[in-house]
Parts: C-alpha cells; sequence; structure tokens
C-alpha cells in the first residue's frame, strides 16, 4: 500500500490559480493546497473529479479518502455509515451546506442517501475544526463529513439552467433526475432538485458450504426511493448572505438480511421518509466582526415490519418519529492581523416515539432531550506557525415521560493542533494535534427494549497526531502534494453490547486503542496543452485492538471489521476525444468477530472500477455521455459477514444541460 499512496500519486480538489503580477506579466500559479496548509489532515472531492470517476453517492465519495471507514451492508439500497479512524459513526458530525446531519435514535447518518449529481464538492476533515465560524456542534466532534451543495451558474444573457440526467444499469437500476436553476433578480436565485430510483437489486452470489459452491441470487433487495430538494440563496444590501433548504426524502426497500445456510430468504421491509428545513445566515458587520446563524427543523419517520413464526402475532411491527429543533450561532472577532477568536454555541431539542422501547416494567419511556454545546475557538498564524484550538462545553439533559431518566450528561473537550513551516521557500510543513471528544448514548443505547441501559456513561475519545505535508509545481508537473500523519487514539467507556444473565444488554465495557498512519498523495501533470493526467491516492495503516480485561480472549486482538490495511487509487485522463477515469478501493484481512480466530478471518479485497465519459456540444445544448464498469473483474468479496457485495455492475448515463 505504501507503494500505491506513493506512486499512484491525497485525494484532492484541483487547485484554484493565484495571479502575482511582475514588472507587467503575470505569472499564474497553482495555489496552495488545503491539505497542506491544514494544521491536520483534510481530503476533498470536487464535482468535477466526481462525474469523471463515476461516483454515485456520497457513501462512494468518501471510501476513497484515508482514515475512513464506510460500513456497508450490501445491495443497491444498503445502509451505508462513515467511521473516522475507527472512533464509530456517532463521533462523525455530516454537515449539509453548513448545518449538521442528527440522527439522535442510532446516532449514525446514512450517507447513501445523499447523492453526488447536485453536490460541488465532498470533504473530511479529521480532528480539530478550521473553519472558525462553524457551529459548536462541528467542533466537538473528532471529524467533520462535509457536503457542499452546487449554485446556481448562468450563462451570459441567461436566467435560467436545466440538466436532466438519466441512468441505468445492472440489476433493474434506474434513475431519472432534474436539476433546475433559476435567477429570480440580481441579489436571488434558486435552485429545485430531484432524483427517483429504482432497483431490484438481486445480483448474484457463490455461496461456499465446506467443498460445495453454488450460484445464487440476493433476495429481497429491492428499493424504490424519493429524493427533491430546493435552495434559496439570497444576497442583501449590506452583503450580508442568506441560504435556505428544504430537503424531501422517501423510501420503501426490502432488508436483505444475513445469508445463512439452508435458511429462507430474509422477509424484513423498511419505509423511511425524512423532511428537513434550514436556513443560514452569515454578515460581516467589518473587518473585525463576523456573524453566522443557523435554524433546522428535522423529521424523521420510519417503519420496520418482518414476518415469521417466532413472533407472537406473526409479525413485528416498529414504528419511530423523531423530531429536532436546532438552532446556533457564532460570533467571530478578528483581533489582530494574524488572530481571530470566535464564540459558537449550539442548542438543540429532540425527541422520539415509537412503540418498542418498552422496559422490562412494561413502561414506555417516551424519551426526549435538550442538547447544549459552546465553542471557544483561537486561530492564529504567527509567522511560520499556525495555530488552531478550541475547548468545548457540552450538556445533556434528559426526559421521559414515565419512569426513571437518565443522569444529566456534560464535559469539557480542549483540542489543539499546529503547523509549522520548516523552510520559508519550501512549502514543507510539520504538525501536531491533540484532541477530545465524547459521545452521549443514543436513545437505542439507553432505552431500546430489553437492551437499553440508562445508566451509561458517555463514551470518551482521546486523540494525538502527527506529520508532515509538502507540496511542489515545477514545469509539467502542475501540482505534487504528499502528506504523512500519524496518530494514536484511546477510547474510554466504549458503549457495546455486552451479554448479561438472561439477554443481552448496552454496557461500558470497551476500552480500544489504535494506532496508525494516513499517506495521501496527489499528483496534476500537463501531458500536452490539451491532454492531462490527475492521480490521487490514500492508504491507511491501522492498529486499533481490545484493551479492556487481559483475561478476555479478545484481549489486544484487532477489533472487528478492522484491517491493518486499507487504500484507494484514482486516475483520471482528460483529452479531447474521451475522458478516461480508473479507482481502485481495497481492504486487507480483517475479522468479523472481537476473537481474531482463522475461522472469523475475512480475505482482503479490491475492487476496481472504470469510467469512460465525453461531453458533446449539440446545437446550444451540452450532452454528458459516460459508461462504467463497477467491480470489473467481478471479484466477491463482504464489506460485513454474511452480506455479499455485488460482482461486476454495468452504469451508463446521459444528462443534458440546457
Amino acid at each position: 500500500m505504501i507503494t500505491l499512496a506513493l506512486a499512484a500519486c491525497s485525494v484532492s480538489v484541483s487547485a484554484q490559480e493565484d495571479s502575482v503580477l511582475l514588472k507587467g506579466v503575470e505569472i499564474v500559479r497553482p495555489a496552495m493546497h488545503s491539505s497542506v496548509l491544514s494544521t491536520t489532515l483534510v481530503q476533498s472531492l470536487d464535482a468535477s473529479t466526481l462525474r469523471l470517476l463515476g461516483v454515485s453517492d456520497v457513501a462512494d465519495a468518501v471510501k476513497r479518502m484515508a482514515g475512513v471507514y464506510v460500513r456497508d451492508y450490501g445491495g443497491i439500497g444498503g445502509m451505508k455509515t462513515v467511521s473516522l479512524h475507527s472512533l464509530g459513526a456517532a463521533h462523525t458530525s455530516v454537515v449539509y451546506d453548513g448545518v449538521s446531519l442528527s440522527n439522535t435514535q442510532a446516532g449514525q447518518i446514512d450517507i447513501a442517501r445523499y447523492n453526488a449529481d447536485n453536490l460541488d464538492n465532498v470533504s473530511v476533515s479529521i480532528g480539530e475544526e478550521h473553519d472558525l465560524m462553524a457551529s459548536a456542534r462541528q467542533y466537538a466532534s473528532a471529524g467533520v463529513l462535509s457536503m457542499r451543495s452546487e449554485q446556481p451558474r448562468f450563462e451570459a444573457g441567461k436566467n435560467y439552467a436545466l440538466r436532466f440526467r438519466v441512468e441505468g444499469g445492472s440489476f433493474g437500476f434506474v434513475t431519472p433526475s432534474l436539476t433546475w436553476w433559476q435567477r429570480l433578480d440580481s441579489k436571488t436565485s434558486l435552485s429545485v432538485f430531484g432524483k427517483f430510483m429504482r432497483a431490484d437489486g438481486q445480483y448474484p452470489f457463490t455461496l461456499v458450504n465446506a467443498g460445495l459452491k453454488t450460484r445464487e441470487h440476493r433476495a429481497n433487495t429491492d428499493i424504490n426511493s424519493w429524493q427533491g430538494e430546493a435552495n434559496l440563496y439570497h444576497t442583501f444590501a449590506d452583503s450580508s448572505r442568506i441560504e435556505a433548504k428544504l430537503y424531501g426524502y422517501s423510501s420503501r426497500r426490502g432488508l436483505p438480511g444475513v445469508i445463512i445456510l439452508y435458511a429462507n430468504p430474509s422477509q424484513e421491509r423498511m419505509w423511511d421518509k425524512d423532511l428537513f428545513a434550514q436556513a443560514a445566515y452569515n454578515k460581516d458587520f467589518n473587518e473585525h466582526l463576523s456573524f453566522a446563524a443557523r435554524l433546522k427543523y428535522t423529521h424523521s419517520w420510519n417503519k420496520y415490519m418482518d414476518w415469521g413464526s417466532q413472533y407472537t402475532d406473526g409479525v413485528e411491527r416498529e414504528v419511530n418519529r423523531q423530531e429536532e429543533y436546532y438552532g446556533s450561532a457564532t460570533l467571530g472577532w478578528h483581533i489582530a492581523k494574524k488572530w481571530s477568536a470566535a464564540l459558537a454555541t449550539d442548542l438543540s431539542f429532540n425527541r422520539l416515539r415509537n412503540n418498542v422501547y418498552v422496559n422490562t416494567d412494561g413502561i414506555v419511556p417516551q424519551p426526549s432531550r435538550w442538547t447544549s454545546i459552546t465553542a471557544l475557538a483561537l486561530k492564529g498564524q504567527p509567522g511560520r506557525l499556525k495555530v488552531d484550538a478550541s475547548l468545548t462545553y457540552t450538556y445533556a439533559a434528559e426526559h421521559v415521560s414515565a419512569g426513571e431518566a437518565p443522569a444529566d450528561k456534560k464535559q469539557f473537550t480542549p483540542s489543539l493542533s499546529l503547523s509549522y513551516r520548516l523552510l520559508p521557500a519550501t512549502p514543507l510543513y510539520v504538525r501536531a494535534m491533540i484532541k477530545n471528544t465524547f459521545r452521549v448514548p443514543t436513545f437505542n443505547d439507553l432505552y431500546y427494549s430489553r437492551l437499553g441501559n440508562i445508566y451509561l456513561r458517555p463514551e470518551k475519545a482521546h486523540e494525538v497526531g502527527g506529520g508532515f505535508s509538502y507540496e511542489t509545481h515545477y514545469k509539467a508537473l502542475q501540482l505534487l502534494t504528499l502528506t504523512v500523519d500519524g496518530y494514536y487514539n484511546n477510547v474510554k467507556d466504549k458503549i457495546v453490547a455486552f451479554p448479561s444473565t438472561y439477554v443481552w444488554r448496552m454496557a461500558n465495557y470497551g476500552r480500544v486503542n489504535i494506532v496508525g498512519v494516513d499517506l495521501t498523495a496527489g499528483m496534476d501533470v500537463a501531458l500536452t496543452s490539451k491532454i492531462a493526467l490527475q492521480s490521487s491516492a490514500a492508504a491507511t495503516y491501522q492498529h486499533a485492538v481490545d484493551k479492556t480485561n487481559k483475561t478476555s480472549q479478545s484481549y489486544d486482538n484487532q477489533l472487528p471489521y478492522t484491517p491493518r490495511w486499507s487504500g484507494s487509487g484514482n486516475a483520471i485522463l482528460t483529452t479531447p476525444w474521451l475522458n478516461i477515469g480508473y479507482s481502485v478501493v481495497m481492504q486487507g484481512a480483517r475479522y468479523s468477530m472481537a476473537q481474531n480466530k482463522p475461522e472469523y478471518r475475512m480475505h482482503a479485497f479490491w475492487e476496481h472500477s472504470l469510467t469512460l465519459s465525453r461531453s458533446i456540444k449539440w446545437s446550444r445544448t451540452l450532452l454528458d455521455i459516460s459508461l462504467k464498469a463497477t467491480n470489473f473483474t467481478d471479484t466477491q468479496y463482504e464489506i460485513i459477514k454474511y452480506y455479499p457485495m455485488p460482482g461486476r455492475q454495468w452504469m451508463a448515463s446521459l444528462t443534458w444541460h440546457i
């Protein structure tokens, strides 16, 4: 993997350009890259790269980044969650257009729902938050996954733009989408995006039973989903700005379940409906004082059903409704030329209503939670040193309609990261970081029938890291970036499901040590005046072991589903005739259980993809044509044990720009 990272050469956006004027001659050079300048590792993919690689959703984008682990339960409609440095999905803040997404019930966001068609970029930052005007939630997180929508862009003389896209391929996959941009006046614009997706998902796989191999098809994997959003952008006379978003998602799908020999296919079904409305306001009062405010309302509903003789009435039915009211404000103060400070505060109210949170006494708690987060941040750049520091205070108060409520949770968490440029004329930086974070138990952790435990303590994570970054440009080599970051994470009071006398219960039983290295490299080369090569790679080594109990058989064993090595590589060749995008994603050997025994070992896999695309000017419109082969070597593998992933898939798309 070291060879892959250094030879294929971090996942990155194309650098913008700076201009320098010397005696009437303009010299253009690429701007310094964020992954090199930042005090901790930052990785991003822009819209052009996403399109040329055939990336369809956010999960497909972030699995190409170092230190990022995507848990994928298989199938086109399968749930996908993201974890940074093996800290768990609940330690990662997922942000859409500057406002955090949340799920207090489960503590994790299904990032497969968010599609790449209307995104301008996807980025991941690990450790300290680099945006001074960020929300307190972002400062409190171990890392941030950020998604930015494409903002309307208009050709000269036009007040609107339309983009129609249709994609289809293997396993009954069809998805049309429409994007409409409209200029309402010189200060206001509107964008509307809508997408429908359907697939039967019945892909083939090989079932192995000792020496017998049979060819089977995945069952109960169909999905039908609708996604839509509207965005309003307005700039006021005083140059303050507001962005408002209305988002809706609805799906019905089968849950394929685990593959068990001689068992009937899963009959589980899931229905989801999500709606949120948000607004973000930004104002610069003067060159010293800035203000940002965010408001959001979220309503989520889902229903789960399963049929079988194991249930009392022959059917299991779970219905969940959760709401969140969220407000955030950040005040930024530019103290001096090289120093800035910010005070951010968030307040949220979460409520859950369902039919499954019944404790052993038959009480239905109907929980709700008030959460307040306050962050004080300081950022500076004295000389060649860059400083990012913050102190965050979190307070969570729990309420239940009946029964005993958990104790309030409160915690201070500091963070400090530094970057130093070693030589004035050479962009070589060393950096170091230390950060504490903690997560409040989710509603499922606390209340889920027979499993929940209201006496859980928050899970605490301590992060330490350091490394270097380098960038250079030379003639045809337009950009070369290299980053190496080592880290040590210690997790205390880890929340896990633990067997008690009769049933499993959530408990603070875990202590985990994680030692790792992230390697990233990126290279842009102008082969001729019209042909260019962009390549990137990312690799991660992790030694993540259980340090809970020396007498346990899992002590000092690698955590389940955590490979020692993982990585990715991308290469994009752009020509006037055809664009070729190649990518590979790999995971090394890992174990499906806490005990690292041979029978639990899962083999390493490499997934290769190839995308061919071309843009054709036709009359006053533009056509983008793309053909993609995913996993073209037809490798069979699993990310989660007994959840086989699809083999070779073909996808074709046509995008019409008006």
